[in-house]
């Protein structure tokens, strides 16, 4: 459960910790959820200073970190990902890269089965629940959460 915006960011900045390159998440909720909070979390786990913001309109952001970047997609205003379905293919086979997908139903068919999901629920004005969900293969990016 989060209480705010400060304790999601906080759980994705502890996931973020964890990175190694080669993950691939996927966010799921309404809008206004707390994805882009996350998304600050996990990029300031990751060690990088970049500034993020929504990519709601621009489609895509990338940040950078010492050991990786992190490649943040939003399919929420496509009908049709066209070439974004292929830059997204691109980024996927980078295994130095974290890959950060919100709205994925748009591009279901080339996301991997091997990803780590990430439900946010709002419960109230200032609550979340935030479900994580993952393989055994990625159960290392929950190391520190708990």
């Amino acid at each position: 459960m989060s209480t705010g915006s400060e304790n999601t960011e906080n759980i994705g900045e502890k996931l973020g910790n964890n990175l190694r390159g080669g993950e691939v998440f996927e966010l799921i909720s309404d809008l206004g959820g707390g994805k882009t909070t996350f998304v600050r979390g996990l990029v300031k786990g990751s060690g990088s200073n970049d500034k993020v913001a929504s990519p709601s309109f621009t489609i895509s952001r990338l940040y950078s970190s010492n050991k990786l970047q992190i490649h943040h997609f939003d399919f929420y205003r496509l009908n049709d990902a066209g070439l974004m379905n292929f830059e997204l293919g691109e980024a996927l086979l980078d295994k130095k890269s974290v890959i950060v997908i919100e709205w994925g139903d748009l591009v279901k068919e080339i996301l991997p089965k091997n990803r780590f999901k990430v439900s946010i629920k709002k419960t109230g004005i200032n609550k979340r629940q935030i479900e994580l969900s993952c393989s055994a293969q990625l159960s290392y990016l929950l190391e520190g959460l708990c």
